[in-house]
């Protein structure tokens, strides 16, 4: 979630004048940050994760499920819960949060979405095991919380995106017709979006700045009876409310292409989150480099999202249709005319894989920096004059090629570096797989590093098992001293594999082969930082295997299957590689943890490993064969409203751990977790 100020907001034409401006006191601040917290040290790995829930109104009598609207309703409804507000409070939008009592009350935020919540951890998970095992009954605790402040027919799940948004027909309660000033969609209406301004106001501008509603594109899963060539039923080629209604009359809509054209078609999916405070900012920085390579991976392993506005995809993940939901670049930056008003050529949405390594690692070859990448040489220089190095300087050079989307007027009326706003004006709109956070002014809070690519999972088992794994290979590449770096325009492609229907099986990723270092791991001390005493007895099998190879970066590289990346290499292999669950495994080996620990956190890797093999299905695969052997489904990639009233019951079970009849659970979730109700 990014900012949610209050004030006069800018059309267009008027924040594009301001642009600059905003750039400009956004260093200004940016390098006050960097003065005052360079030097900043922390005591220990501090980590959160965030879930976001989509809420359905679903009635086992009525065919039709819709979204409900009431977001503003139920956070009120949580906010004025006596019993909760004798106890902190949870509502940090609409009351003051203390949590000073006995075990902190998760925390509720507004989402893009009216018909969505975002709930965190009331204070950040320590590095302890124990915190480990509590992530999950907190995420269920958060649901139950939820579920407890709505009407009794609206529910919470966690589901990346609902089935059916933006089909003909009803599917909002309460209902509001398609179309609207901000959006101008044929398929939503823009009551859909948070009525908090900076919402309608960011969905209007990029659709101003770009001349054109966004394009949202996902090809159509072919199936036995799928009319080829597909074109989707739902656009109407004869509107004419809106000067932007030509779009499709212009080819917006291609043919075998599911076709949408709102912001809230990519910002209304939920996703898992994890964000680290790391020790000091050389750490959070490895951190960011080392993190990113994974991140396709995890894309890959959580894929949920098969299905938009009522039709079955040729994708399994959502990344991509949030990128273009919020692409607002102009045609000059596409490279679609010459550059004559624009100053770049620009490659990606603000909304993309990461574009840049941050760390001053010596292990970061030049070779594995983009070498296209797009920066303002001026804001560079003056990040460089102010005394940032280059690396760092670099990657904020490229964030800030973008311009501000929502600026508020009384916002400028003068620059305070105390406060941070202009900055994260432009860092919180550039969405990247990963994210780099220095810490905001006035509080303890150090640098940070947000994980962002994971689809949101349909339990809360598996939620907790994709955040847990992520917290445990952090440690194991800080305990090591891995190596993960590739060319960053391998990951960026890697993200691009990801988005395969079926990829966890079908498809094979760049990945670096020998993660091992040249040198003997730093012991990793039990409080998050490197110790003169070892923190465990065991080390991997790494010390014994070869340098990290000084030639060609491509002999560093080879593409994998997911099995391969996460479970190690088979004897057939060309590649030797661990695997990453087998690192953390060598990590947990390294450490102090008791067998019951171990146990519990052995079944949140054994749903990933199996996952990866296949073994499992991922939710994508799930939701998919649920589809295809439902009796209401006429293999033309049509998902109705019986399927998805049926859909939608069997996540809600799904979610409240109800297994019992639920077809194809085991091959889900597997068979230990098919025991309820």
């Amino acid at each position: 979630m990014g900012l949610l100020a209050l004030g006069t907001p800018l059309e267009w034409p008027e924040a594009k004048q301001n642009a600059q401006i905003v750039r400009e006191w956004g260093i200004q601040q940016l390098l006050a940050i960097w003065n005052r917290a360079k030097g900043k040290e922390r005591d220990a790995l501090l980590w959160g994760d965030e879930v976001e829930y989509l809420v359905v109104n679903y009635k086992d009598e009525d065919e039709k499920v819709t979204l409900s609207l009431r977001q503003a309703d139920i956070l009120t409804a949580l906010a004025q819960d006596e019993e909760l507000r004798t106890n902190g409070g949870c509502v940090p939008a609409l009351q003051d949060v203390t949590n000073t009592k006995g075990s902190a009350l998760p925390v509720f935020h507004p989402e893009f979405g009216r018909f969505m919540l975002e709930a965190t951890p009331g204070r950040p998970w320590g590095i302890g095991f124990k915190d480990l095992l509590d992530v999950e009954p907190n995420m269920k605790w958060r649901r139950k919380l939820a579920k407890e402040h709505m009407n009794a027919e609206e529910y919470p799940i966690t589901l990346t995106t609902y089935p059916r948004l933006g089909s003909p027909g009803i599917f909002t309660s309460p209902f509001f017709p398609p179309s609207g000033e901000k959006l101008r969609s044929q398929f939503v209406p823009d009551e859909i979006a948070n009525p908090h301004i900076r919402f309608p106001t960011l969905a209007a501008n990029i659709r101003a700045r770009r001349g054109r509603k966004v394009q949202v594109n996902v090809p159509v899963f072919r199936d036995e009876n799928t009319s080829w060539p597909w074109k989707d039923p739902t656009v109407n080629y004869d509107l004419h409310n809106w000067p932007e209604d030509d779009d499709v009359r212009n080819g917006a809509a291609p043919d075998n292409f599911i076709h949408m054209d709102a912001m809230a078609f990519g910002m209304g999916s939920c996703c898992l989150q994890i964000t680290f405070q790391a020790k000091n900012i050389t750490e959070g920085r490895r951190m960011y480099d080392q993190l990113s390579p994974l991140a396709p991976i995890l894309l890959a392993l959580t894929a949920a999202t098969p299905i938009y506005k009522g039709f079955l995809a040729d994708t399994d993940v959502r990344w991509n249709q949030i990128s273009r939901a919020v692409d607002d670049r102009t045609p000059e930056e596409l490279g679609e005319k010459p550059l004559l008003h624009d100053r770049w050529r620009i490659p990606k949405s603000r909304y993309a894989s990461n574009s840049t390594y941050i760390s001053e690692d010596s292990r970061l070859r030049k070779e594995y920096l983009d070498p296209d990448l797009v920066t303002d040489p001026e804001v560079k220089q003056e990040l460089m004059n102010g005394g940032m190095d280059d690396r760092l300087a670099t990657h904020f050079a490229h964030l800030f090629i973008r311009d501000p989307i929502v600026i508020f007027a009384e916002d400028l009326k003068e620059l305070d570096l105390s406060k941070t706003d202009h900055f994260e004006n432009l860092q919180s709109t550039n969405w990247q797989h990963m994210r780099f956070k220095p810490p905001p002014t006035g509080n303890d809070i150090g640098w940070r590093v947000e994980f962002r690519p994971m689809e949101i999972q349909i339990t809360d088992f598996e939620n907790a098992a994709f955040s847990v794994f992520i917290v445990l290979i952090t440690r194991a590449i800080l305990s090591f001293d891995l190596n993960f770096y590739i060319p960053i325009t391998k990951v960026s492609e890697n993200m691009e594999t990801a988005h395969a229907r079926d990829a966890v099986l079908e498809e094979k990723f760049y990945f670096r082969k020998n993660p091992f270092p040249t040198r003997a791991p730093r012991p990793y001390s039990s409080n998050g930082g490197a110790s003169g005493r070892a923190s465990g007895t065991n080390t991997p099998l790494s010390i014994s295997r070869p340098p990290t190879p000084s030639g060609p970066v491509e002999d560093e590289y080879a593409p994998m299957s997911i099995d391969e990346i996460m479970n190690g290499s088979k004897s057939d292999s060309e590649n030797n590689f661990p695997g990453l669950i087998p690192l953390v495994e060598s990590y947990l080996d390294s450490v102090n943890i008791d067998v019951q620990t171990r146990c519990e956190l052995a079944s949140y890797l054994d749903l990933i490993r199996k996952r990866a093999d296949g073994r499992l299905w991922t939710a994508a695969k799930w939701i998919r064969n649920f589809v295809a052997g439902h009796e209401d489904y006429k293999k033309d990639s049509v998902v109705n409203e019986k399927i998805n009233h049926d859909l939608i019951k069997t996540v809600i079970e799904l979610g409240e751990e109800c297994t019992k009849g639920v077809k194809d659970v085991e091959k889900f979730l597997g068979q230990e977790r098919c025991k309820g109700c």
